[in-house]
């Protein structure tokens, strides 16, 4: 939805502001997994702006694509059956951050970096991990206040508000590039104290040389004895 520009105390107008994504990457040398995203930003009548508090709120809209027998079975603990999915696939918030824009006149690029998590744990992670290709539909939501010269009134600053937003469609191989940068041939789950500790002690008992020969162990007893 197009905002319709407010009238500034100074008789000016207050800059309105359209957003695009143009890129995603996953981000080389980082501390953590972290996705970088390439924001544009267009002031849509050429003024000069002075700096942008922005709020950016990232989600899936998980309505907005096809899935695979492979990936159906996957998300069946975040959605259900696929039979239900008409009723039970929903939009999955994923992140919200903020990054500070510095000055510019007309356009700008601006790189937004978002940290990720591979804690299986976290919905947005068990839905990433669940697909094998393709792309992700994204929606990001703006808001934030942009800071600007008035024609002689000095420095205003006027609200963005949540009507700004940007469609994207981030390649799945973007998210599987960046987890096994960190995280090669790897998955991470999350168990409570007291199991862990079990599987400890199984391990010990059962002299295995790994946490994956532990699990393999027991999950081949599962199948003999199904």
């Amino acid at each position: 939805m197009k905002a319709v520009p407010q009238p500034a105390l100074n008789g000016g107008r207050v800059p309105e502001l359209g957003f695009a994504i143009h890129h995603a990457r996953a981000l080389e040398h980082s501390a953590v997994p972290t996705i970088r995203f390439e924001l544009g930003i267009e002031s849509l009548a050429g003024h000069h702006v002075r700096s942008v508090m922005l709020h950016v709120q990232i989600q899936i809209a998980a309505r907005r694509r096809r899935y695979e027998p492979d990936a159906q079975e996957q998300l069946v603990d975040l959605f259900g059956t696929p039979d239900r999915w008409g009723s039970t696939l929903s939009t999955l918030p994923w992140l919200r951050t903020t990054v500070v824009v510095p000055p510019f006149s007309g356009s700008a690029q601006v790189d937004l970096d978002v940290p990720c998590t591979y804690d299986l744990e976290v919905k947005a992670s068990r839905y990433l991990n669940a697909l094998d290709g393709g792309s992700v539909p994204l929606e990001l939501l703006f808001s934030g206040s942009v800071f600007y010269t008035g024609a002689g009134a000095g420095l205003q600053t006027a609200m963005i508000g949540w009507d700004k937003e940007a469609l994207f469609e981030m390649p799945v191989a973007v998210w599987r590039d960046m987890m096994d940068q960190h995280f090669p041939s790897s998955a991470w789950l999350r168990i409570d104290r007291a199991t862990y500790d079990r599987l400890c002690t199984h391990r010990s008992r059962a002299q295995h040389g790994s946490w994956e020969e532990t699990l393999a162990s027991l999950l081949d007893c599962r199948e003999d004895g199904a």
